[in-house]
């Protein structure tokens, strides 16, 4: 955690209780929300909908985890490394643990289920305070920054997640489905994740190694089997030996001879 990184992280974490705290004072931030609301965007610009209603999904946590799972695992598998994968599976557990838990805390309902002009709604059940399209947008989206190689590409794909976290955000408003202030929380909820993950590195280090070593014993297992099993080679044409060894001759059982053993007797054959 470099200083640059905990100064951020200081003056996010501010602003997020800067924005809890004006939520349930029901300021003029309160006000905002209900104004925008009323205003009704998906009414105001309804051509921009249709497009809207597929962009959004690059904040949904299914699809953008998939999609980016798909991505660190192939980097995973080119620089034999664990890294990126668990640097995306904490992050997502971060996400989940700290938005989820304030949105059930908190209880927000959202604008379409509103019951009162000028209220915050909160503690009523609902569960869009701060918005997890949003957070998520900013977490699964900037995880890509953060694993870059380059300071180049570290710049262009902050910028790359910053402009889609920034449009899910505010497309969400647009379509009515969170208020600005739950966009604002989602964006700093989102961040702290990120600022906070250089923690969890050599916590990723020490699961990176166990996993490594439990693989490693996987496969000198398996090693072991396949040289227990015994090869017998077998003649091609040939008859193949046998599982189960052959019983010799009892004593009441008398030696039998092939046929045709060479210095064996021939029955003389009889006149008919």
């Amino acid at each position: 955690m470099t200083r640059t990184r905990l100064a951020l992280f200081g003056g996010t974490s501010a602003f997020y209780l800067a924005i809890v705290v004006a939520v349930l004072l029901s300021t003029w931030l309160v006000t905002l929300d209900w104004k925008i609301m009323l205003f009704r965007p998906y009414q105001q610009w309804p051509e921009l909908h249709a497009f809207l209603d597929y962009y959004v999904v690059l904040g949904q946590r299914g699809p953008t985890a998939v999609m980016v799972a798909a991505w660190l695992g192939w980097r995973s598998w080119r620089q034999h490394t664990l890294r990126p994968l668990l640097c995306l599976g904490a992050a997502l557990l971060l996400l989940n643990v700290s938005v989820g838990s304030v949105k059930l805390g908190l209880g927000r309902l959202g604008p379409h289920y509103a019951t009162q002009v000028g209220s915050a709604e909160l503690f009523a059940g609902g569960d869009i305070f701060p918005s997890g399209h949003t957070a998520n947008a900013v977490v699964t989206w900037g995880i890509l920054a953060y694993l870059a190689t380059t300071p180049r590409a570290r710049r262009y794909l902050s910028a790359l997640s910053a402009v889609v976290a920034l449009g899910v955000g505010l497309t969400t408003v647009y379509l009515g489905t969170h208020w600005l202030s739950d966009v604002l929380l989602g964006w700093a909820a989102g961040l702290l994740v990120l600022l906070a993950l250089p923690w969890c590195e050599p916590v990723l280090a020490v699961a990176e190694s166990w996993i490594l070593a439990a693989r490693d014993r996987v496969r000198e297992r398996l090693r072991d089997r396949r040289r227990l099993v015994p090869s017998l080679p077998v003649a091609s044409g040939g008859p193949r030996p046998g599982f189960f060894p052959t019983r010799p001759p009892g004593p009441e059982e008398p030696a039998r001879e092939p046929v045709g053993v060479a210095g064996g007797r021939r029955t003389p054959a009889t006149g008919g």
